[in-house]
Formats: structure tokens, C-alpha cells, sequence
């Protein structure tokens, strides 16, 4: 075994007491952080004020004893001279991890964060633009280290300025001790081994972060303005749902009030995805950001009840919108009680009249400025109000708040309100839209045909809206309705991932979400499987109310090998969707292609040869194959943890739960049945392939659907 070089021993020893010299001063960060909250408690300040302050200082304490374990550096720059373009940064190192590491706050940082502008040329820089850049260390750790020092086994170092290597920087050097990672690609992203081995490193429990490895394409996405919207178009295993995560974190560092103010809204398909990237943002430093579903967003009742395809669809549909607005404002009239032939509003002995010509210009101005109907409702009384008022101070001068009070709360101003704009509410207006024909019909007149109509009709309606059976397809008309009589409250960003699955009326959802606030959205045209998933992003983001986004593709994959995306490349070519075949930098990957006549003895087979690897084992079948599958392998002696048990090593998961996962060896079982699964089967498929980031048996006794 060739020794190691003595400059790698020696670089590694003084890396390493960095390193400790880090560890200790962020224990000193955290002590510091505590020792806050006692002090903030004995602040003199009103009662309000000394609320707020104790609420961040405790926040900050709460955050930073909650940080992971974990290396706390990845990266070095070291700059070169003014002439380099190195600017005031000439001649500085800076170590790069996860989060600001400072002796004092005054101190210069002893680590920077990755997100910090000085730390974006450790993701641009290369050696045709070094950026001011003379030298790029990346640092290799040992698997699983949780920060220990000595867990630093190796460093590398690219120099991107045309000058000799200082004294003192490696070209790239690991310690001979086993506990770095074998096996790096043989043509690495950016030529870095250390860069190849984290991408390839075992995926066992949840998603990870990629700090240490953003590619410049993705840290361009990263680094978007807060005010930008941008739509992701990624193909497996390029990175964009770490993209979106990242987006987020750098959000909320960069634009921390305006981000915060508003708040940052984290949307995934399920809860088993949000259960696996739950983690990214926690160790990147950023904790409290909501991260839900669409369905919880807009959910107002429990889903008790069922829809048949074609009642979704159309329910999903955004014609509805139309539909809805016609079924709530159509509880709008001109007159409307005894405002028939006006009013007449008492003021102690004396009575205004307001004459229902005035009423129904009052009316007919509010509908044409097409406010929320709850503001329009009181629009409509104000006005009123208004009216009178004018009159009386030309009587007798100008009149009182108090007195305008009197004349708003007068009941033949309440009575005819009610009666002209009443007021409503979501369940009512989508119950009787769904149970009565003919309010249906009148509603739906010119945008729904009568096999749609009928399609939407509830078979038995509830006696009222209380007793109703609600579907999760209803609560987009739910949400509908609630939007048009007031808009919910907007967040200041929102990532949405898998976006490619939404339906029109979800997007109008998660729209009235986003007024005032930026969207990233990402997603693949490919992975599309529900009935009304998106063909082009276009009309997608329309309904999000974003069609400015520029949409972006990322095709290039560090995940996914070669092998796995060629095979999904087959059956990308049946989709009908305008996406370009993915490729891959990975040539190190296994695909396995086992034709069988015992299915389930075949599968064992694959999960034993599996096992003999490093890493997780995703076991992907038709949704009504799971308890066959799993039950072969449970009499096999092999145990199988269920989708929602994460780092198990063994999980068996209905294909209609894969999307987002992935697994270091994925067994496929039987194509042609997840193919049939589903009227987007092929889709499916497609997603189940790509799940594979080392190897991948695909185990059939079924012709292939994709030959």
C-alpha cells in the first residue's frame, strides 16, 4: 500500500484542529443564545415589547440547540491576488458549511454560510471564470459522521487560477483507512471524486441536503430573486425538489423579514413525500417552515366521501370556476325587500328616504367592480350609508362617527342588504349546487354539457349541507366559493413540488394563496399521472396566476444512472408529453431485466441479491400487489417495512406512492400491471423506474409495455 503523502497528513491535522476551534465556538453560539433569553427576561420594557423580545430570543435559543450533528464545513475558498478579480476578498480564505459560524459577532466568520454572497463563487467558479477564485477545496467526510473530527478523511483541491499551487494545497488525497466511500464515477461532475462519492453516497432514511453539492445550473435557481417566479422542469434525478428546498432556505436567509412576514409554504403531493424532505430544511438551519398538502391547505370538513373519475375530472375542471361564480352571485339582486320602492331610514323622529333608484345604482356599481362578495355585501351598505349621510349634513351639517354607526346598524338598512346581497356561505352554495338539477342547469348553462351536469349531481342528496358527504374533489369547489366571498391570506413565497399532478382548479387554489408572494414551481411533464395532469406548463401556470415564469429545464441527472434512464427512455418515447429524453453523467449503475415465470419467487430473489449491497431497497408493485409482495418476502424470512417507515432497509410501496423516493436498489415488480393500474399507467411506470439511484431488477413474467 503506498504510504500517505506527508503534505495530506499535515493539510488534514490543521483541518481537523479547524475544525474543533469551529465545534467550539458554536457551543459557545448556543451557550451565548441561552444566555440571551435570561437577559432579554431582565430588560426593562413595557409588557408588549418585552413579549416580542422574549419570543425571539428563546426562538434563536430553541434553533440553535436544535441544530443537527453534522460536519461543519464542506468547502474552502481561498482568493487570490487584487489583480484576479478577487476584490476586497483578495487574499482571504473562507470555509463554507451550512451555517455562520463567528468566535464573536463582531469576528470575522469562522465558517460562512452557503448561502452568503462571498460563498456563491464556491458553486460558479471555474477555471474558465475563477471568479477571483485561486484555489477550491472540497472536504471529504466519513459516512454518517456526525461531526467528529477525525471523521474528515479526506480533501481535494481544484485551482482555477493559471498560477502554481501555493504551498500547502493538494491536487486530491484520501486516507487509506477504509472510511471513505469507494467507487467514484469515472468522468465526476466538475472532475471532483470527493463531489462523485457524496452524490452516490447509500440512501437510507430521509431526503438529505445537497449544500455540498450543488451544480452552477441549479445554484442559478437557488439564487433566483425573491420576487421572480420560476418553474422547474426536471427530469429524475436532476435535483429539483433539492432545488426547491434550497430556494427556500436561501429565501428565507437572504429576505429574512419579507420572507417571514409573509410567511413560506412548503406544498407536496402527500404526506409520505413531506415525511422523506422533512429534514433538508432543519439542516440547513431553517426550522418553522410550513410544509403541507394541498389538500390540508383547502380542506374545511373530513373527506368522507367518494368520487367516480368522470365527477372528478369534471369538478377539477376549470370551466367550474365559471359555474360557481354564476351559482354564488346569482343570490345578487337589484331589489330586494322593502327596498322595492326605497328606503326609509329612521334618524330619531325623522326618516331618510332613500328612493330604489338610488338602491339599484348603488347595486349594480359594486357588482361591476367585481370585488370579494363579503366586501361587495358591506360595499352595498356603506353606500347606503354614504347616501344618507350626504343628505343630512347638506341638512344640517357634518354628522358623527357615532351617528354614521347608528344609521349602518338601522334595521331597514340590515333587512334590505340581507335581502339584495345575503350572505352565504361555501357549503350552501356547493350543496344546493350539487343537488338540485335545476340550479345546477342554470348555473352550468353554455360551460357544462348534460352528460357533465350529470356527472357532478349528487345520486342522493343530504337534507343539508351539514349532513353532506364531502369528497376531497368538492373542497377545490369548496375552496372556489370561499375565494369569491373572501380572499384567504397570501403567503410570501410558496414551493410546490410535483407540480405536474395539479388540476386547474388546485392551481386556482394555491393562486389566491400566492397574490402578493413569488412561486417555485417544480416538476416533470413525464411523472404526470392523475387524469388531469398537466401536457405543458403554460396553461398551468396560468392558473397559478403566474404566466410570466420562465420555465427552466434541468435534463442532466447525477442521480439516476445511465442504464435506468435509457430504459426510461423507452417508455418516455409512448408519453405524450413535449419532454426531451434524460441523460445522465453516471455510467456506474446495474439494470437487471428477469423474466420469470414465479413473479414472487423471483422478487426474494432480487431483495436477498440486493441486501448483499450497501443501502436502502425499494420494493415498487401495483397498488393491489403489495400484500402478496410483502408476504412472499415476510415467509422468505425477509423483513418489509411499510412507505411511511423511513430508514428501513427493506420497503415494500404500491407504485401510486413512489413518486418523489428513491432508493439505492428498486425492485420492479411486474411493469404491465402498474402500466394497467391507472388511466396514466405508463406515466406511473415511468416514475417507478426512475426510483433506482444505484441499481434496478425489473421482474416480469408479462410482456414489458414499453417493447
Amino acid at each position: 500500500m503506498t504510504p500517505p503523502d506527508p503534505l495530506l497528513i499535515t493539510s488534514l491535522t490543521k483541518e481537523r484542529a479547524y475544525h474543533d476551534t469551529c465545534r467550539a465556538a458554536l457551543a459557545a453560539m448556543v451557550d451565548g443564545a441561552q444566555e440571551h433569553v435570561f437577559t432579554g427576561e431582565d430588560v426593562s420594557a413595557s409588557g408588549a415589547d418585552a413579549e416580542v423580545l422574549g419570543y425571539r430570543l428563546r426562538s434563536r435559543a430553541k434553533e440553535m440547540r436544535e441544530l443537527p450533528e453534522g460536519p461543519l464545513f464542506f468547502g474552502r475558498l481561498d482568493f487570490g491576488g487584487e489583480r484576479g478579480g478577487a476584490g476586497d476578498h483578495a487574499g482571504q480564505s473562507y470555509h463554507v458549511g451550512r451555517r455562520r459560524i463567528t468566535e464573536h459577532p463582531s469576528a470575522p466568520p469562522l465558517v460562512v454560510d452557503w448561502r452568503a454572497p462571498v460563498s456563491r463563487a464556491f458553486y460558479q467558479a471555474s477555471a474558465r471564470d475563477p471568479q477571483g477564485v485561486r484555489v477550491r477545496r472540497r472536504f471529504g467526510w466519513a459516512p454518517g459522521s456526525r461531526g467528529d473530527s477525525a471523521d474528515l478523511t479526506g480533501l481535494e483541491d481544484e485551482p482555477l487560477e493559471v498560477e502554481p499551487l501555493a504551498e500547502g494545497h493538494l491536487g486530491a488525497g484520501h486516507l487509506p483507512d477504509g472510511r471513505h466511500p469507494e467507487g467514484s464515477l469515472p468522468a465526476p461532475p466538475g472532475g471532483s471524486r470527493i463531489l462523485a462519492n457524496e452524490i452516490e453516497r447509500p440512501r437510507v432514511g430521509p431526503m438529505r441536503d445537497i449544500a455540498a453539492t450543488i451544480q452552477p445550473d441549479q445554484d442559478e435557481l437557488v439564487r433566483a430573486d425573491l420576487t421572480v417566479s420560476v418553474c422547474v422542469q426536471g427530469a429524475p434525478g436532476t435535483g429539483k425538489t433539492a432545488v426547491g428546498l434550497h430556494r427556500a432556505a436561501y429565501l428565507l436567509y437572504t429576505f429574512p423579514q419579507r420572507v417571514q412576514r409573509g410567511g413560506l409554504l412548503i406544498l407536496g403531493p402527500n404526506r409520505t413525500f413531506l415525511s422523506y424532505i422533512s429534514e433538508v430544511l432543519p439542516a440547513l438551519g431553517e426550522t418553522g417552515v410550513r410544509q403541507s398538502t394541498v389538500g390540508e391547505e383547502i380542506g374545511r370538513h373530513p373527506v368522507t366521501g367518494e368520487d367516480g373519475e368522470a365527477a372528478a375530472v369534471v369538478k377539477h375542471d376549470a370551466r367550474m370556476a365559471e359555474v360557481l361564480r354564476r351559482a354564488l352571485y346569482v343570490r345578487v339582486g337589484s331589489e330586494g325587500g322593502e327596498g322595492v320602492n326605497g328606503l326609509a331610514v329612521p334618524d330619531g323622529s325623522y326618516r331618510w328616504r332613500v328612493p330604489g333608484e338610488a338602491l339599484a345604482r348603488i347595486v349594480a356599481g359594486v357588482r361591476a367592480e367585481e370585488l370579494p362578495y363579503a366586501v361587495g355585501r358591506e360595499r352595498v351598505r356603506t353606500r347606503i350609508v354614504r347616501y344618507v349621510r350626504e343628505r343630512a349634513e347638506r341638512r344640517a351639517g357634518p354628522q358623527s362617527s357615532a351617528w354614521v354607526q347608528k344609521i349602518s346598524r338601522a334595521r331597514p338598512v340590515g333587512t334590505y342588504v340581507d335581502a339584495v346581497w345575503p350572505k352565504a356561505r361555501p357549503e350552501e352554495v356547493v350543496a344546493e349546487l350539487l343537488a338540485d338539477p335545476a340550479v345546477l342547469a342554470a348555473a352550468a348553462d353554455g360551460v357544462l354539457d348534460a352528460d357533465e351536469q350529470k356527472a357532478l349531481l349528487w345520486a342522493r342528496p343530504p337534507r343539508s349541507w351539514k349532513s353532506a358527504r364531502w369528497s376531497a374533489a368538492d373542497h377545490v369547489l369548496l375552496d372556489e366559493v370561499a375565494g369569491l366571498i373572501e380572499h384567504p391570506e397570501s403567503y410570501g413565497h410558496l414551493v410546490i413540488d410535483e407540480a405536474q399532478d395539479l388540476s386547474p382548479m388546485e392551481c386556482r387554489a394555491i393562486g389566491r394563496r400566492a397574490v402578493y408572494g413569488s412561486l417555485t414551481v417544480l416538476g416533470d411533464l413525464a411523472q404526470g399521472t392523475t387524469p388531469w395532469a398537466a401536457r405543458e406548463w403554460g396553461e398551468l401556470l396560468s392558473h397559478l396566476g403566474r404566466p410570466e415564469a420562465v420555465v427552466v429545464p434541468l435534463t442532466t441527472g447525477f442521480r439516476v444512472p445511465q442504464a435506468v434512464v435509457e430504459l426510461a427512455n423507452r417508455v418516455l418515447a409512448r408519453l405524450d408529453v413535449g419532454v426531451p429524453p434524460g441523460q445522465s453523467l453516471r455510467r456506474d449503475g446495474e439494470l437487471r431485466m428477469l423474466h420469470t415465470d414465479d413473479v414472487l419467487g423471483e422478487t426474494v430473489e432480487a431483495v436477498r441479491r440486493a441486501l448483499s449491497y450497501e443501502g436502502s431497497v425499494g420494493v415498487i408493485t401495483a397498488d393491489s400487489d403489495v400484500v402478496r409482495v410483502r408476504e412472499a418476502l415476510g415467509g422468505a424470512g425477509i423483513e418489509a417495512a411499510g412507505v411511511d417507515q423511513l430508514g428501513a432497509r427493506v420497503t415494500v410501496l404500491a407504485a401510486g406512492l413512489a413518486k418523489g423516493l428513491e432508493y439505492d436498489h428498486v425492485v420492479a415488480v411486474e411493469p404491465a400491471a402498474i402500466a394497467e393500474g391507472e388511466t396514466r399507467g405508463l406515466h406511473r411506470l415511468y416514475v417507478v423506474l426512475t426510483r433506482a439511484v444505484s441499481r434496478l431488477d425489473v421482474v416480469h413474467a408479462r410482456p414489458l409495455p414499453f417493447e
